[in-house]
């Protein structure tokens, strides 16, 4: 399969492009590790893939309404921290 199919296929039965599903992954184990505790915010977006922390902030906020310490905060608070 080339590329360029590969990409109309997965757009078509995802209505996402490649690069929005990997974005989409990589958030979603960022707030994984968000919800663990043992790893900052720039920690979480270093092992997740992200260069630049400031821009894994905007685009943390913009998938979960809301920026990763306050995403700690609300999680954290809600779930015991067993150790």
């Amino acid at each position: 399969m080339s590329r360029t199919t590969f990409y109309n296929k997965l757009k078509e039965v995802t209505d996402n492009p490649p690069k929005e599903i990997i974005r989409i992954v990589k958030l979603q184990r960022a707030a994984q590790l968000l919800k663990d505790g043992r790893l900052n915010v720039t920690e979480v977006a270093d092992k997740v893939g992200f260069n630049d922390s400031k821009y894994f902030r905007v685009v943390f906020k913009n998938n979960f309404g809301m920026t990763p310490k306050d995403y700690i905060a609300k999680y954290r608070n809600q779930q015991p921290n067993i150790t």
